[in-house]
């Protein structure tokens, strides 16, 4: 994390989701049976580390020095913030598995990410969405790749496969915020905060979705990341670059509910961005599915106006893009 003042932070993230399918159910198909050294080694070509790590019965939940990554039976989540090149990662880790384990096929893939604030801070491909997808066809032959929002303001891009995809219920709910509330930031400050257990108490964190197993790290001089498990799979991330110049913050999980008002209230009580923009992914199979009609009749929410909204459907995912501000008085 860069010091108030001394150079700019790229807080939003770069985020990766990759389903696979194995020949067999046996440990060897499987991406925990992956040692902890070659996930080191793949994160080098993205350029960050491993800063801690916390695991239940499934999931294995790593805090990085940019952000999170999470691995499952079948489903690595990578999400990367600052300079990092992670889509350089993409053809190393699916060579990893076919060597590692006995995969049959790519379910499904995500990449996604808000509009940098400095592109040109970027490395090589990163620059430029559109040379990420470049970059990405040449390894998928049925990639789709859409933008959302306003691209001459603030938007955010997608890519994924067209194809049926994962089968199983599943849904990720993001908020990614910004323009932050200056004293609400100053809780993810070494000045305030003594370590990531006190910044996660004193900002109200713990209370988002109780019962959650947590990792969290408070940087220094400033900075936060956090990784949650709960049981069944399901995990919270959260990430606070902290600087008033370029605050940032981004909130995510695959909790599944039919409605998730209340859990916007409670991370706009904890964080008051600003400006925030939601996304929701949620198949055919999941509880969320229909969640999109509840967002669409909300023009205002917790004291924010809409900008903008877009309703999205795939052929197994509904897609839900909803930007928020508060207004100018």
């Amino acid at each position: 994390m860069a010091s108030a003042g001394e150079s700019f932070f790229e807080g939003a993230e770069k985020l990766l989701e990759v389903w696979f399918e194995f020949d067999d159910d046996s440990l060897e198909s499987s991406l925990r049976s992956i040692d902890r050294k070659v996930w080191e080694d793949l994160l080098k070509v993205v350029k960050c580390e491993i800063i801690s790590r916390t695991a239940d019965e499934d999931m294995d939940a790593y805090v990085l020095s940019e952000s999170s990554m999470f691995v499952t039976k079948d489903r690595f989540i990578l999400k990367t913030c600052g300079t990092t090149t992670l889509l350089y990662a993409v053809k190393p880790l699916i060579k990893l598995v076919k060597e590692k384990c006995r995969l049959k096929q790519i379910l499904d893939i995500f990449y996604s990410r808000k509009n940098f604030s400095r592109p040109d801070l970027q490395i090589g491909m990163h620059r430029n969405f559109s040379d990420e997808v470049s970059h990405l066809d040449k390894q998928f032959r049925n990639g789709a790749a859409y933008s959302l929002g306003r691209i001459n303001q603030d938007c955010w891009y997608l890519y994924t496969l067209d194809n049926a995809g994962v089968e199983r219920p599943d849904q990720t709910f993001e908020l990614l915020m910004w323009d932050m509330c200056r004293e609400k930031m100053r809780v993810f400050t070494k000045d305030v905060s003594e370590n990531g257990l006190d910044a996660t108490k004193r900002s109200g964190i713990c209370d988002i979705i109780p019962g959650a197993k947590i990792d969290e790290f408070l940087f220094e001089p400033c900075g936060y990341s956090m990784n949650g498990l709960l049981p069944g799979g399901y995990y919270i991330t959260i990430h606070v670059t902290p600087e008033e110049e370029f605050s940032y913050v981004s909130f995510e999980s695959n909790v599944p509910r039919e409605s998730y008002d209340e859990l916007v209230k409670k991370v706009l009580e904890v964080f008051r961005p600003g400006k925030f923009l939601m996304t929701i992914f949620a198949n055919k199979a999941s509880v969320a599915k229909d969640c999109h009609k509840e967002i669409n009749d909300a023009e205002s929410l917790q004291g924010y106006v809409r900008q903008d909204h877009q309703f999205c459907i795939f052929k197994n995912y509904n897609l839900t893009y909803t930007m928020y501000s508060r207004p100018i008085l």
